[in-house]
């Protein structure tokens, strides 16, 4: 069946992506300039590459940020082991980083071209993908349109779509049909998303609920000279992680804390904040509480007076939950959304999640349903729960449930990287 056909609003779009292409560039800059980008590749955004293409078939994903990039990390890593060359683009400079850092070989980073005609003909031409993948909600309009002149075939994988953007494209559903019907292939995270979009596509079958490519992500890595030496410094502690904390949640953790320590007095906080540039600010907030805290960024080493590790670093949160049996998914009593809780089962980890999770409900609804992770609504049902833990058969019921949800998973991965490949052309 022939996709929607294109309304003024995509028309108008289109016209005015190529008349602004300048302004749109500028903007690009100036980003670029904000988060310290390599201003030597700031012409990819121009849809100019800065590396050859490799022989062979080549597929191009599309992750914007860190969060969507490492949610197909491992998806990456088995489409490269199917004989093919894996194309990732993301606007974001930490992703960049990251990517350079995590890329398996046969895989490589461009920054993504801009959603003007230009950058995304020039980009098209150069890289000429037998396949376009898009990852969650990443819609731009001049690129999946010119993939389908082209005859490239496209894909949405862990498509996400939240109240607030189902409600928006029902108030333009021509508009919407026009662009998700020329999709050949969309896998949802969850039902929901799947049957709100069920409006706006001609073919059903295109339509298909994956799960969240999140939960099938291998585990994060870990430094093990690092995890042996800090975990000589723990010895036989009670440890738990206060993961991801937003500001104004860390005097819920310190407070939580307090009453851990009233029940387990050498009890040990390792708190890693979001953002690790507010390392100053947490660590005098929690001096005035009376901690003795020992901030990685710094040096400091765990010493039997130390209560609080500030873990204000990047790219160690697989050691965090090395570290610890109990995790709170902090980002949940901040409006933030909540964060992954699928990283710390990975390492089996009790998982605790305060009352915000919208971002993630769909997963812990499911793992509350089998006893995989416990939602705590403030700082003392916090501090009650990670002391009630400790030493508690309840806590090794909630690691394993944590495991085996996380565990099943993977076997998705496996049927999207089978149904991408049938795409290709």
């Amino acid at each position: 069946m022939a996709p929607a056909p294109l309304t003024l609003t995509i028309r108008l779009y289109k016209a005015l992506t190529a008349i602004g292409a300048p302004l749109a560039l500028r903007a690009a800059r100036r980003r670029f300039e904000a988060t310290n980008g390599p201003m030597d590749r700031l012409t990819e955004r121009k849809g100019q590459p800065s590396l050859a293409r490799p022989d062979g078939p080549l597929i191009w994903m599309h992750a914007v940020s860190v969060g969507e990039f490492l949610s197909i990390l491992d998806l990456v890593s088995d489409l490269v082991k199917r004989d093919t060359s894996v194309l990732v683009t993301t606007t974001t400079t930490t992703a960049a980083d990251i990517a350079a850092k995590r890329l398996p070989e046969g895989a490589f980073h461009q920054f993504a071209p801009l959603d003007t005609p230009q950058a995304t003909r020039r980009f098209l031409d150069f890289w000429a993908p037998d396949l376009a993948i898009f990852v969650e909600s990443e819609i731009w309009p001049n690129q999946i349109l010119a993939c389908e002149t082209r005859g490239i075939p496209r894909a949405l994988i862990n498509a996400r779509l939240s109240a607030k953007s189902v409600a928006s494209w029902h108030k333009r559903p021509k508009t919407a049909q026009a662009l998700f019907s020329r999709f050949d292939r969309i896998m949802c995270q969850t039902d929901s998303t799947r049957d709100a979009l069920a409006a706006f596509v001609t073919e059903n079958a295109v339509l298909s609920t994956s799960g969240d490519m999140k939960a099938a992500a291998a585990p994060l890595p870990v430094d093990t000279a690092e995890a042996q030496t800090l975990g000589t410094d723990i010895g036989d502690r009670p440890v738990w992680v206060a993961s991801s904390t937003h500001e104004g949640e860390e005097s819920i953790v310190s407070a939580a804390h307090g009453i851990v320590t009233s029940q387990a007095q050498d009890a040990l906080l390792i708190l890693a904040p979001r953002h690790p540039e507010r390392g100053d600010a947490i660590e005098t907030q929690l001096r005035a509480d009376g901690w003795n805290v020992a901030r990685r960024s710094a040096g400091a080493s765990i010493t039997p007076e130390t209560q609080i590790y500030l873990a204000d670093t990047l790219g160690e949160t697989g050691l965090w939950y090395h570290l610890s049996p109990i995790v709170l998914v902090a980002g949940s009593f901040a409006p933030v959304g909540g964060h992954n809780p699928y990283e710390p089962a990975h390492f089996d980890c009790a998982i605790l999640h305060g009352p915000l999770y919208a971002n993630f409900a769909q997963a812990y609804g499911e793992m509350a349903d089998c006893d995989a992770a416990l939602e705590v609504e403030d700082a003392t049902a916090l501090g009650l729960s990670v002391a009630g833990l400790f030493n508690s058969p309840r806590l090794r019921t909630l690691q394993d449930n944590a495991h085996t949800y996380v565990t099943a998973a993977k076997n998705n991965r496996d049927n999207v990287v089978q149904t991408l490949l049938s795409l290709r052309t």
